[in-house]
């Protein structure tokens, strides 16, 4: 069962982290899974965030791994508020656009 929780910011916006299964094709780091942070108004619009961008199958259940303050960081400075990683356990990897995890997808 992927992991994941959020983080409500003093405005009353939400950081939601996800991990999910690596997209077919995937050809960034190693390990089957991704962490993605999504920075949205409320958890219902974050969710959807990412619906509407191909990850039918993205549901958020409890709050059992919220994104660090390392992580509420990286979303808040991309210009998009979407970023993934794929090594989940190593801190000096870069933080992606959403961008890239969907293209390197689509060349499967």
């Amino acid at each position: 069962m992927p992991g994941g929780g959020f983080a409500k910011l003093p405005g009353g916006s939400v950081i939601v982290a996800l991990s999910l299964p690596r997209p077919q094709g995937e050809e960034y780091g190693p390990g089957p899974r991704v962490r993605v942070l999504v920075h949205a108004a409320n958890r219902q619009r974050a969710l959807t965030r990412l619906r509407n961008l191909g990850l039918r199958a993205v549901y958020l259940r409890g709050n059992t791994e919220p994104p660090t303050p390392d992580e509420i960081t990286a979303v808040l400075h991309h210009p998009d508020g979407l970023v993934w990683r794929a090594t989940l356990d190593d801190d000096t990897e870069s933080w992606h656009p959403i961008a890239a995890l969907l293209r390197s997808a689509e060349h499967v």
